[in-house]
């Protein structure tokens, strides 16, 4: 946490929560509940102020912040704006989803960032169940209603696909065992591959486990569907072209029926951003690292936003390490920047000046520690604080049916790579995914959600 002893702490946001967003997936079909992988920000650090709005405008040379905020009084609700001034901001907004100009994108798929959009998905999936039982229905038609097409096939997209597979086999029997023969989830993917992060042979283990033949544990259940049935199709190589109310259309020529479209295929800037990186002027280094930032904020091995050193920093999805290597968009990079930059300006380390400044100095009455030993030699100068550095404590991904993968890189040849799937996967990506929950609070609620689903199956319930 930042010293609020140190600094008057403000942080504005348009929700009044912190989300643990690998979780989603999971929450949009009800293996567990949104509020259990939420929790407040005032819980989080109670001296720091909090104001529910939206940033819309950031002028870096009146060091003002324009904000939008929602504010309701019983029915009715209007816009209200407000202004802050800054010494130092952190800049953390995330990303949107990027369409690609593909379209139809935006008025029919759904995405998967926030709360609001795993409520609507798992809204969207029991209704497309109770429309496809109504009667009178021929059979291509239900078969198109319970069509579940995901694209975009990286670690949201999959863990998503995995989630409502799991919710088929083991919940779809018990309330809906005649409209099973319907169901299809499509997977479309413009690569050759899924899970681009991972080793290859993870990457196999994962169409194996996503193309397996259907788990249903009743056979009378099982009996119903035809001998060639085949939950989970996987579209590779199969670009999209144009999303329509009831179609998806693929650059092949091909088109798929739908009732329900999930886009996971990758993020974008926010207009906000957009807008900060040109106040920062056309003149700037900020404007001449942009063909590789592209829409991001590049940032200094400090996290200093280049163009408005010492007073702007930023992490997470909106920026970008200008020199060094790219770094993978996922909330363990940003975890990392957020406690680095915290214990930089707790100590003080980030000095004031104009234009390019030099690096950051450190406390000389502190005891250096390894990476800035390791840093002082290689810069030949026993002052100069470490940049950040990047610990990569590998990736996960859920697979379904209780599997999943795991990929640990412990040094960086091949042969330093430690690998984990089906069950060993599984144990691991629930361990880790329960301690780095924000709370005890959301541990213990998230493992809950956990229990009931493996007692009582997921809730449909539509409240």
């Amino acid at each position: 946490d930042v010293d609020v002893s140190k600094y008057d702490v403000t942080v504005v946001s348009p929700r009044n929560f912190f989300l643990f967003t690998p979780m989603l997936a999971g929450a949009s079909v009800g293996t567990v509940e949104y509020r259990s992988i939420t929790e407040p920000v005032r819980e989080i650090n109670s001296k720091a102020a909090y104001l529910e709005g939206t940033a819309t405008n950031i002028d870096p040379d009146s060091k003002t912040i324009t904000c939008e905020a929602v504010s309701c009084q019983g029915n009715s609700c209007t816009m209200e704006e407000f202004s802050l001034t800054y010494d130092k901001l952190v800049y953390a907004v995330g990303a949107q989803t990027n369409t690609f100009g593909i379209p139809g994108v935006f008025e029919y798929c759904n995405f998967l960032k926030q709360v609001e959009d795993a409520k609507q998905i798992r809204t969207s999936i029991v209704n497309l169940f109770e429309r496809a039982n109504l009667p009178g229905l021929s059979e291509e038609t239900k078969r198109s209603i319970l069509t579940f097409a995901v694209i975009g096939a990286g670690p949201t997209g999959i863990e998503f696909a995995s989630e409502l597979r799991d919710f088929i086999e083991n919940d779809g029997p018990k309330y809906y065992p005649k409209l099973l023969k319907y169901v299809r989830i499509k997977v479309i993917e413009a690569s050759s591959s899924i899970l681009a992060p991972f080793d290859k042979s993870l990457q196999d283990e994962a169409v194996a486990q996503l193309t397996r033949r259907v788990s249903i544990k009743d056979p009378t259940i099982l009996g119903l569907l035809p001998e060639d049935y085949k939950l989970t199709e996987l579209l590779l190589d199969s670009g999209v072209s144009e999303v329509k109310k009831n179609v998806i259309c693929l650059n092949n020529g091909q088109e798929v029926p739908y009732g329900l479209a999930v886009w996971a295929a990758g993020n974008g800037p926010l207009p906000v951003t957009l807008n900060l990186i040109e106040s920062l002027g056309d003149n700037s280094t900020q404007a001449a690292t942009q063909p590789t930032a592209r829409g991001r904020l590049a940032v200094d091995s400090w996290l200093r936003v280049l163009g408005a050193e010492n007073e702007i920093f930023s992490l997470g999805d909106c920026s970008c390490v200008a020199y060094g290597p790219p770094l993978p968009a996922t909330a363990q990079v940003a975890a990392q920047q957020g406690e680095y930059l915290a214990r930089l300006l707790n100590d003080n380390v980030l000095v004031k000046g104009e234009g390019t400044p030099s690096p950051p100095v450190r406390d000389g009455k502190k005891e250096r520690t390894p990476a800035e030993s390791i840093t002082a030699f290689a810069m030949q100068n026993e002052d100069i604080v470490a940049p950040f550095q990047f610990l990569n404590l590998g990736i996960l991904a859920y697979t379904g049916g209780g599997s999943a993968l795991a990929q640990f890189q412990v040094t960086p040849n091949e042969k330093g790579m430690v690998k984990g799937k089906g069950k060993v996967g599984y144990g691991l990506w629930r361990s880790v995914y329960l301690t780095k929950q924000v709370s005890w609070r959301n541990r213990f609620l998230v493992f809950t959600d956990w229990l009931k689903t493996n007692i009582f199956g997921r809730d449909i319930t539509r409240v």
